[in-house]
């Protein structure tokens, strides 16, 4: 699973917002509203917080708790939309009202992640604070205090999988950001835990440029040109039952993930190292390219750069939501170097997407190697040729047909091949006129009230749904999840900015 905040949200968010003297744009009423709602919502929050940090729901009465699975009273969860998602959240919040409150509760979670940073450099899906659990695991603070033979025996394998790791990094280079200037114990540990994750995700890299998608802290080699991935002419036809974690992976988006942190920590500190992984990043993608006539990319590849099985109901094929993915970290790669090379291999793929089209933007997930027929997986381990010889529980359980996010990357694409040739990133968008912030402002208007007045006499906002895969006691009923907070508070926060903007200037 992946969570990501609302694009135009981020982008809103980060603009600075202008003096609150300044003639407004909106009704002065709901902009106080709007704020009183968002210092509430966000004290409600830190106010169940578990050591700074939040799982993705919770039961009314905190008794129930979730991420992707049941979590107990002393767990965060790390993965989307977990404590950094909810951090940089109020991170966005703190910079619209400078409100030190805020600012407090996003370097709660930053702290959090710091003390349950791992010392591969990254972070798994949740975090337990239980002292007992946490003596399992190698922390990146254990370092010099526990024997090596103690060492060896704990956990310490960070995940690139659903954005994890990036995920936590990226909140962290913005809370050092954020409390630039602060110099006490917290601050300096969330300092220590950024730098020593950003050496540690280059460090992860592999030999051929890719990242894995886990990494266990034991660097796997100087650097090497990537082979061209090829189609051998037998591949198992039986799932292996090997362990694919370490090998060059870019189901759920890791590559992208691991490029644009990447992006947003050469934009913050200039490091040159973090543009040279990049264009490794981008080698390695050039190169995963399968041949025509299939153009796209697979899920993984093993060190022959042979498409490769991962879990059981994931077989060697070309992979359309793969081949979406990357697309749009080849457009990543060539916004971040300027270099148009790496756009060159996307025509090819986007003719082969065409060409397995199964209805209007709708593809199978995955196309057999040679044929393009579309195959299933399941948890026998074997290949199936249509959806009704699979169980059930994979047929609902997992995603075989759809858009798989190919339009928007093809949509990304057009826009980097429009681009002046050597321009790096995309333009900065002109700044709406007055006029036209006000219409934006006014078109928010109704659903910041009904988020306004979604708002418990608790601060929560209580939403209705299944709460576990695996819980028994609360299947359907009320919750507080983090997914529905952030987006409302983005919502709110968005609204505040933009309504202290300048408004259209009136005649006298």
């Amino acid at each position: 699973m992946q969570f990501r905040a609302s694009g135009w949200v981020i982008a809103l968010a980060a603009v600075v917002v202008a003096s609150a003297t300044e003639t407004a744009a909106a009704e002065p009423a709901l902009g106080a509203s709007a704020r009183a709602a968002l210092d509430r919502s966000i004290a409600a929050m830190a106010s169940i917080a578990t050591e700074g940090g939040w799982v993705w729901r919770y039961s009314l009465d905190l008794e129930e708790r979730a991420g992707e699975s049941k979590a107990t009273p002393t767990m965060i969860w790390v993965q989307p939309p977990g404590t950094p998602s909810v951090g940089m959240a109020i991170l966005r919040a703190h910079a619209v009202t400078s409100d030190p409150r805020h600012l407090d509760a996003a370097l709660a979670a930053a702290d959090a992640l710091a003390t349950g940073q791992l010392a591969s450099g990254g972070w798994d899906y949740s975090i337990d604070f239980d002292p007992a659990r946490a003596e399992r695991v190698l922390r990146r603070t254990d370092l010099g205090s526990i024997t090596p033979q103690d060492a060896a025996r704990r956990f310490n394998v960070s995940t690139y999988d659903d954005d994890t790791t990036q995920a936590a990094l990226r909140f962290l280079l913005a809370a050092v950001d954020a409390c630039a200037g602060a110099d006490g114990p917290r601050e300096r540990r969330i300092r220590a835990a950024c730098d020593h994750a950003l050496a540690k995700l280059l460090e992860a890299q592999l030999p051929c440029g890719a990242w894995p998608q886990r990494y266990d802290g034991n660097h796997r080699g100087p650097a090497e040109s990537p082979r061209r991935a090829t189609i051998p002419a037998e591949w198992p036809q039986e799932w292996p039952k090997n362990r694919y974690e370490r090998l060059a992976t870019l189901n759920d988006d890791v590559q992208l993930d691991c490029i644009e942190t990447l992006r947003d920590a050469h934009r913050r500190r200039g490091d040159p190292a973090f543009i040279v992984a990049i264009r490794r990043a981008g080698d390695f993608l050039v190169a995963a390219q399968l041949p025509e006539p299939q153009p796209g990319w697979a899920q993984q590849y093993d060190e022959q750069m042979h498409p490769a099985w991962a879990r059981a109901f994931e077989p060697p094929a070309v992979a359309t939501r793969e081949t979406a993915g990357a697309i749009r970290a080849l457009v990543a790669v060539c916004e971040a170097t300027g270099d148009r090379r790496y756009l060159e291999p996307i025509p090819a793929a986007i003719a082969w997407l065409e060409r397995s089209r199964i209805g209007p933007d709708r593809w199978p997930r995955f196309l057999e190697l040679g044929t393009n027929r579309p195959i299933y997986g399941d948890r026998d381990g074997r290949i199936h040729f249509s959806l009704d010889e699979i169980s059930e529980e994979r047929r609902t359980g997992y995603g075989w047909e759809g858009s798989f996010g190919v339009p928007a990357a093809l949509k990304a694409y057009r826009k980097a091949s429009a681009r002046s040739l050597g321009e790096k990133s995309p333009p900065p968008a002109s700044p709406p006129s007055p006029e036209s912030r006000a219409g934006q402002v006014r078109s928010l208007e109704p659903r910041v009230r009904e988020v306004i007045a979604a708002l418990d006499g608790e601060g929560r906002w209580v939403t209705r749904g299944r709460f576990t895969k695996e819980s028994k006691g609360l299947e359907f009923g009320d919750r507080i999840e983090t997914a529905t907070f952030i987006a409302n508070l983005d919502l709110l926060a968005t609204y505040i900015q933009m309504a202290r903007l300048p408004g259209p200037k009136t005649r006298p």
